[in-house]
């Protein structure tokens, strides 16, 4: 079983594929890409794929390099159709970059869809008892989630303007590997930190180290080439 990704959008190639089989009523599925607008229409139609009679469905996420906000409708989608056919799903082996997001969304990065499966249908909520005064404690408590949120939207941000960046950002990362023996994942993580702690854009880190990769090319403006320095020494590189 391997479902066709969704036709490309915008000229864009197609960025998920879900392969997998189904043994013994259990379904294994594998998506491989990214976790980007057009990701639940690939679900969708492998989930409607799925025989009727299937007892159970694992995810191995190992296989997806990137996620935004898209990702959590993804989760959202499979969570839904646990709970609908009373079928027990997991979403495990996140790595990377997709880990970082559920952290942000304080979802469990071990399974996601723990917490949720099989949730209960809501009761009535009881009549509202007058409302206690706010502590700052609790003050605290209730604006974590929506710090939470705040963050996330900033690194989906990041990531949407990444994306678009993706050419250049992709040459600065084969420079970095090739010139500090790392793995694209450090590289990556190397060229974001170097943006922050420049206040730098991403792009504009990643042209810069490209260009001064090239014969004669000018090297880093001084405040990137400290920050690269210093993502670099934390890599141990």
């Amino acid at each position: 079983m391997s479902p066709a990704a969704p036709p490309p959008l915008a000229g864009r190639p197609a960025t998920l594929v879900i392969d997998g089989h189904v043994e013994a009523g259990r379904a294994l599925l594998v998506p491989r890409g990214e976790l980007v607008h057009g990701c639940t229409v690939v679900l969708a139609e492998t989930l409607a794929a799925l025989p009727a009679d299937v007892e159970r469905v694992d995810m191995d996420m190992g296989d997806v390099v990137f996620m935004d906000t898209a990702g959590l409708q993804f989760l959202d989608l499979l969570g839904g159709y646990s709970h609908r056919q009373s079928v027990p799903a997991t979403a495990t082996n996140w790595r990377g970059q997709p880990l970082r997001i559920l952290e942000l969304a304080g979802l469990d990065t071990t399974d996601p869809l723990h917490a949720t499966a099989h949730r209960p249908e809501p009761r009535p909520a009881p009549p509202a008892a007058p409302a206690a005064p706010t502590t700052p404690s609790a003050a605290s408590a209730a604006s974590a989630p929506s710090e939470r949120l705040h963050v996330l939207q900033e690194e989906v941000d990041q990531l949407r303007q990444a994306i678009a960046s993706r050419p250049v950002i992709d040459q600065a990362r084969g420079v970095l590997m090739a010139l500090h023996a790392c793995t694209s994942e450090e590289a990556w993580h190397i060229l974001r930190e170097a943006s922050q702690l420049s206040n730098t854009k991403l792009r504009t880190v990643a042209a810069a180290v490209t260009a001064g990769a090239e014969s004669n090319g000018p090297p880093p403006p001084a405040e990137v080439r400290t920050a690269l320095r210093t993502a670099l020494g934390r890599l141990g590189h």
